[in-house]
């Protein structure tokens, strides 16, 4: 289950001071241990220090480097893949203002040069026409945060410029189901198929989707998001995770290869988003 801050904290400090404590334990300098574990001895005591966070795979490295006892061992390797896992909670994003959140995105999209986007039930913001924006951003149900709409409307529409430079490569990989589920208005939902058509003709931009009648040997369990090979983030109800572990990334990666595999891609994509945009507008009232 996901943690809340304060305990992401608290396990984060935890394992640098435990990993500190066995190297003093051990008797070897940072040098050395950096030595044996070919990092640079300067990560090592940002790593000690708490001012970076290792990766499971790091800490692997300085545990067997230590001669850790197994038990030990798990323990600590337990604790670095908890650490490694961050969640976000909508209701605090709201609190602070959903704008905040599209400017995080901003960023992250801008510090990144690949992002494969799996979209199993929606069009991520970065696809959105104004008028589907503003109903994704409302508030739904009993219980959804307050939020200023029109402001986080505004943020998430200025992310789309990140689409017209080309040297950042984008993949949307969407079911047919988040093509044609009924978000908006008939008129609305022409709007926002036709839209992804175009958006699918830059040169930095590949649409995949997968038709319904497809076999496919996996379930689309949630919409996940890959930065380069660096960090993934996966968006549940209730908030975000996002994990940072090699493994966790490879996974996933691995995974969107596997799906994209039974997609409909370039111009069979752009048929498929058209003929649903035709579709829409003959069940206008």
């Amino acid at each position: 289950m996901p943690i809340e801050p304060e305990a992401q904290q608290r396990e984060r400090r935890d394992l640098a001071e435990a990993l500190r404590d066995l190297r003093h334990a051990s008797g070897l300098s940072g040098e050395r241990l950096a030595l044996r574990c070919n990092m640079s001895q300067t990560k090592i005591s940002r790593i000690e220090t708490g001012r970076a966070l290792p990766t499971v795979i790091d800490v692997e490295r300085i545990l067997k480097a230590l001669a850790v006892p197994a038990e030990v061992a798990n323990e600590l390797l337990g604790l670095a893949r908890s650490a490694n896992v961050d969640y976000a909670s909508w209701r605090a994003y709201a609190r602070v203002g959903l704008h905040r959140k599209q400017a995080e995105l901003k960023a992250l999209e801008s510090s990144s040069r690949e992002m494969r986007h799996f979209l199993p039930a929606i069009p991520t913001g970065l696809l959105h026409v104004r008028e589907y924006a503003v109903e994704t951003l409302s508030p739904t149900v009993t219980g959804d945060p307050a939020r200023n709409v029109s402001r986080a409307v505004r943020a998430r529409m200025d992310r789309q410029a990140a689409l017209d430079d080309p040297s950042r490569s984008f993949w949307f990989l969407m079911t047919e189901q988040a093509v044609k589920w009924r978000r908006a208005k008939p008129e609305v939902m022409a709007a926002q198929c036709a839209h992804m058509a175009e958006v699918n003709e830059k040169p930095n931009v590949e649409i995949g989707i997968i038709p319904q009648v497809r076999h496919v040997p996996a379930a689309p369990m949630n919409i996940f998001v890959v930065y380069d090979d660096r960090l993934v983030t996966v968006e549940l109800f209730s908030g975000e995770v996002a994990l940072r572990d090699p493994r966790d990334v490879m996974h996933h990666l691995n995974l969107f290869e596997l799906l994209w595999s039974h997609a409909l891609t370039g111009n069979l994509a752009s048929i498929f988003l058209n003929e649903a945009s035709e579709a829409f507008m003959r069940q206008r009232d």
